[in-house]
């Protein structure tokens, strides 16, 4: 997740009445020659039929962009950079111990981000008193998915250090090889791993609702727990006593054949189908449609969350990170251009400002997807 911080004056939309479970504004007052609600009321933007053309031609343009940047993620590793990591012949990885302490390093950062970020940021604004603002800082609410996200997103170190995807672990894996020379160690960061998880699971559902919570807390423990550990323990150990390329190359050959290019080819598959079924409900909208929408969104979601603990190669060089999961949302501009129609505002190009490329993320990508599928945890429904 490529945090975006826009200034919150666009985010945190007019609030008429705000309760433990539901955000909500009354009654839409919209001139029927002019469907689309105004932008001070878009945290309770509804489906219309009215502008039912707009909303669904926003839905394809986003989705079909989805589906691009997940296949040049899949062939920028498949038809080169895996390769050039496996091989390790390059300024940047000079050895297979270089690459062993980027899979270390995107694992701290990814445990890092969902304690202090994900989890710690809302906490924080709740804590200080800023709670509406907390609310609308809390990543995947639309969907009520953030613990879910969350806890993939330590599934992804899991699978980094176990060397596949299914949490079995792999006899060429960091933690096969780490059982052999220091069996406490390796059982060490398995529990760590499995406390961050299941401490983020904890939460009660859904997670906006539960911020300033007892439980919050022991997740954000959990996570800072755990990059501590990856950091001064795991990372350390093996830069000093396993640090030969014969002993770490089959590791490193499995991480990016076993871990990161099965995750990355299903998030291509999944994302093409979400596209199809976004465009099913384009050429046909209806309550079962927009269900099939919320599904694969879900199901096209779980992959790049898994994948968030090797944010480094194409994904970030190319941008694709925040192209495809910045947050927070303009949903100001969304709207806007629910009204316009002018999607050339979600493209960038290459030596653009700093923000016109934030602006065109911040309007594509998971979120925007999200924001017009889901409401209040549930799909949308067509009226």
């Amino acid at each position: 997740m490529k945090k975006k911080f826009i200034k919150y004056a666009l985010l945190m939309v007019s609030v008429c009445t705000l309760s433990a479970t539901v955000v909500s504004c009354g009654d839409d007052k919209n001139d029927v020659n002019n469907p689309i609600i105004d932008p001070s009321q878009t945290s309770d933007l509804d489906y219309s039929s009215a502008y039912a053309e707009q909303w669904a031609n926003y839905m394809v343009t986003v989705s079909n962009l989805l589906k691009e940047d997940a296949n040049t993620l899949y062939n920028q590793w498949n038809n080169g950079y895996a390769n050039t990591f496996k091989n390790h012949n390059t300024t940047e990885y000079k050895s297979a111990i270089d690459c062993v302490d980027q899979i270390f390093e995107g694992c701290i950062d990814i445990a890092g981000e969902v304690g202090d970020t994900k989890i710690g940021d809302p906490y924080s604004k709740y804590t200080a008193g800023n709670k509406t603002e907390a609310l609308y800082a809390v990543e995947s609410w639309y969907s009520w998915h953030s613990r879910d996200d969350y806890r993939n997103n330590i599934y992804s170190i899991r699978n980094a250090y176990y060397g596949s995807r299914d949490g079995s672990i792999n006899s060429n894996s960091l933690s096969a090889l780490l059982a052999k020379k220091n069996a406490t160690l390796d059982t060490e960061a398995k529990e760590k791993i499995a406390a961050a998880a299941d401490a983020i699971y904890a939460i009660t559902q859904p997670f906006r609702n539960n911020i300033n919570t007892t439980e919050t807390v022991a997740a954000m423990n959990a996570c800072a727990d755990l990059v501590n550990f990856i950091e001064q323990e795991l990372k350390p150990y093996f830069d000093t006593n396993i640090n030969d390329d014969a002993t770490l190359d089959p590791i490193v050959k499995q991480y990016v054949d076993a871990v990161v290019l099965p995750t990355y080819k299903e998030l291509a598959e999944k994302n093409a189908a979400l596209d199809t079924a976004v465009r099913a409900f384009k050429a046909s909208p209806s309550n079962a449609n927009f269900s099939a929408c919320a599904q694969a969104w879900l199901d096209a979601r779980a992959p790049w969350e898994q994948s968030e603990a090797f944010l480094f190669g194409p994904v970030d060089e190319l941008g694709l990170d925040p192209n495809m999961d910045s947050w927070p949302l303009d949903q100001s501009q969304i709207v806007q251009i629910l009204k316009s129609q002018d999607f050339s505002n979600l493209n960038w190009k290459e030596g653009e400002s700093d923000d016109k490329i934030e602006s065109a993320q911040s309007l594509r990508g998971f979120h925007t997807l999200e924001f017009l599928i889901f409401k209040d945890g549930k799909a949308r429904t067509v009226k």
